[in-house]
């Protein structure tokens, strides 16, 4: 092929924003469309990045933005629902040995730093866009925008998300089922005692935990079993989550003083899904939460997300050849790393949901974690 291999990008998530940097690091034309205006740089509350992300950041090229950023811990506490600390695990280092065990960091602030080095690529943005396929054979894909312009491009990732509308469109039927739990969050100053993160199970809610997202931030947050979100009203958010909250020890009582604005609670149910079979039709492939998903027992779904960029975006730039050989390829290896990690963050969830006492949770979680040491 003597021209350019020109590729869209459908959303500017994790996923999304970190093939595009990687591919246009090999000099591939990549246009990158985002529904939302804002380019979700002001959703969210916090995020746990654990190594194997921090890997991938780092070969984006913005750890040293991530580390100064965030907050680096080595290790998690499991407390009473009073605030005993019951035990001190230390965390595994799935990044390796050169990079933190685990980063917290705001969410927004993330988002900003890969829209930055996205930018910096040279890629073609166009936010509030989305696309629709029109059609495609063997050598490319025929797409048309919603600002009413059409393209044709010889490969379309989709990193549309949860409610992928690119997966629907190429006939891929699965999608997200909740898991029967729900999490509220919230962005607050951190306590000074508060350096890593602490999880408490049992009281009134599944799990009562918090993460230090910054010298100064923490997100907060609490699990319960789900409820119909039609019945809450937004702006009784704070009083539910200080409902939950004021139960809890330790330094819950001075994380309960700042949830007072509902504006900045976020209410979500944990859903699952994995796309069973291969993850591309033709030459559209998915990557990231529109291909699988799971609960944050474990904090990977945005790890997950940016090792499928980091190795589709290898095999596509060691090949000079794009065919369903090398999008079955990308499925086969990220299938078999992420299919354990997707049912072990339910299994966590279950266990408690049935009220399972007895649950290897810690053997759980060390199992699929060192797996996860390795390279994706």
């Amino acid at each position: 092929m003597n021209r350019p291999r020109t590729v869209l990008v459908v959303g500017g998530g994790a996923a999304g924003n970190a093939v595009t940097i990687l591919l246009r690091r090999d000099g591939i034309a990549v246009d990158l469309v985002e529904a939302k205006e804002d380019w979700n740089a002001t959703a969210g509350s916090g995020i746990t990045l654990q190594g194997n992300a921090l890997r991938v950041l780092r070969e984006l090229g913005v750890w040293e933005q991530v580390e100064a950023s965030g907050f680096g811990f080595g290790s998690v506490g499991i407390t009473a629902p009073d605030g005993t600390v019951l035990h001190v695990q230390d965390d595994l280092r799935t990044g390796g040995d050169d990079l933190p065990a685990t980063v917290g960091m705001q969410r927004p602030r993330l988002q900003r730093i890969l829209i930055e080095a996205v930018r910096a690529s040279g890629a073609s943005v166009r936010l509030g866009t989305t696309a629709e396929i029109l059609d495609q054979d063997a050598d490319g894909v025929s797409v048309r925008l919603s600002d009413g312009t059409e393209g044709r491009y010889d490969l379309v990732v989709a990193a549309d998300g949860l409610g992928s509308a690119t997966r629907a469109a190429i006939g891929i039927t699965d999608n997200p089922e909740p898991t029967g739990m729900a999490i509220w969050r919230i962005a607050a100053p951190r306590p000074a005692g508060v350096t890593r993160t602490d999880l408490a199970y049992g009281g009134p809610a599944y799990i009562a935990g918090y993460c230090p997202t910054s010298e100064t931030t923490i997100y907060a947050y609490v699990v319960e079993a789900n409820r119909d979100r039609a019945s809450i009203p937004s702006e009784s958010y704070a009083d539910e989550m200080r409902r939950l909250t004021r139960h809890y020890g330790g330094h819950w009582p001075e994380i309960t003083e700042h949830i007072t604005d509902p504006a900045k609670v976020n209410y979500t149910w944990f859903d699952r899904m994995l796309v069973e079979g291969s993850w591309h039709r033709g030459r559209v492939v998915l990557v990231g939460d529109a291909a699988h998903c799971c609960p944050p027992t474990l904090a990977q779904g945005a790890a997950l997300s940016l090792e499928d960029a980091w190795v589709l975006a290898q095999l596509l730039t060691s090949s000079g050849t794009w065919d369903d050989a090398l999008f079955q390829a990308y499925h086969e290896r990220r299938i078999a790393r992420v299919r354990p990690v997707v049912e072990a963050s339910v299994q966590i969830g279950q266990w408690q949901l049935d009220g399972v006492r007895n649950a290897d949770v810690p053997g759980l979680m060390a199992r699929t974690m060192t797996l996860l040491r390795e390279l994706p």
